[in-house]
């Protein structure tokens, strides 16, 4: 009987030269004041042998800080221990703004990115995605402010976030440097990468898929979900919780699925090492989804 086995091992980046680790850090939930809570987190992603690090102008916009908080936190934390940075791989986006809600256009980006490296306070970053596609910019605007984002030294590699593989090759057509990743939802109750031809087009062009909220928003965590069950009882096997588990769940497809934990609690961090301890026969891992998507297979 095959059984599909996880590695720890550092991979590239979609078709960059940069290494990254199996599993990601999403900062969407950091918030409040606490420098050394945001340290401590840093710490335990590190402990677990993460090393890309996402984060976005729009995280803490609902928080009483607002726009751009979250990147304010993590270079506060940065500032307060520069030889962090060295053991990251850091992944901004921008594109969104509240009451717009979607702007790509080549001047906004260009500021959105200079305010973010500001906030960060880096000169800047490995990977910079258009976070939301915008209807009202042509996508070779788009791709000409992204070529000139690594032009200037400011981003090294470039990608895109909940886009469709059609917009992903609209940007791709224009752009002499190859996009590296995207970013879509993916989890057990949020399979439609698996059929809208996200991952076969990742697959096909050696594109890193970076996943969000691959624990469902935590309803696979815990919970009454068949899906959540059925991970719970397989991760119990091997001596892990279902959140664990569904982590493992993500990884196991072939497109190398890179999930961003968003958790900010340093154990439940630290937890993720974990998931490298999980292994799938095909009946296990199709078994949990199909109790996502609630119907057999044909």
């Amino acid at each position: 009987m095959t059984t599909i086995t996880l590695s720890a091992a550092p991979r590239p980046l979609g078709r960059s030269d940069i290494m990254v680790s199996p599993i990601a850090w999403g900062m969407w939930r950091l918030a409040g004041d606490d420098i050394a809570a945001v340290r401590a987190a840093i710490d335990a992603a590190l402990a677990a042998g993460i090393t890309l690090f996402d984060t976005a102008d729009i995280y803490g916009a609902d928080q009483p800080a607002g726009f751009g908080s979250a990147e304010v936190l993590f270079g506060r934390a940065l500032a307060e221990a520069p030889a962090l940075r060295e053991a990251m791989v850091i992944a901004a986006k921008g594109g969104i703004r509240p009451g717009i809600p979607y702007n790509s256009g080549a001047s906004y980006l260009a500021d959105a990115l200079d305010a973010s490296l500001a906030r960060l306070q880096v000169e800047r970053v490995e990977l910079y995605q258009i976070h939301r596609r915008d209807l009202l910019t042509h996508p070779q605007e788009v791709a000409g402010a992204l070529a000139r984002m690594i032009d200037s030294g400011k981003v090294r590699n470039v990608g895109v976030s909940n886009h469709s593989p059609a917009e992903l090759d609209a940007v791709q057509a224009f752009l002499n440097q190859p996009i590296v990743s995207t970013q879509p939802e993916f989890s057990a109750l949020h399979t439609a990468p698996l059929f809208d031809g996200t991952l076969d087009q990742a697959m096909r062009a050696d594109i890193a898929v970076m996943a969000w909220s691959p624990l469902g928003g935590g309803r696979l965590a815990a919970g009454a979900h068949p899906a959540a069950t059925a991970l719970a009882a397989h991760g119990a096997r091997f001596g892990v919780d279902a959140a664990t588990a569904a982590l493992a769940w993500v990884m196991a497809h072939p497109a190398r699925i890179i999930p961003i934990v968003g958790s900010q609690q340093p154990h439940r961090i630290a937890a993720t090492a974990d998931a490298y301890k999980v292994e799938w026969t095909r009946a296990e891992w199709y078994a949990v989804l199909e109790a996502g998507l609630g119907a057999r297979l044909p």
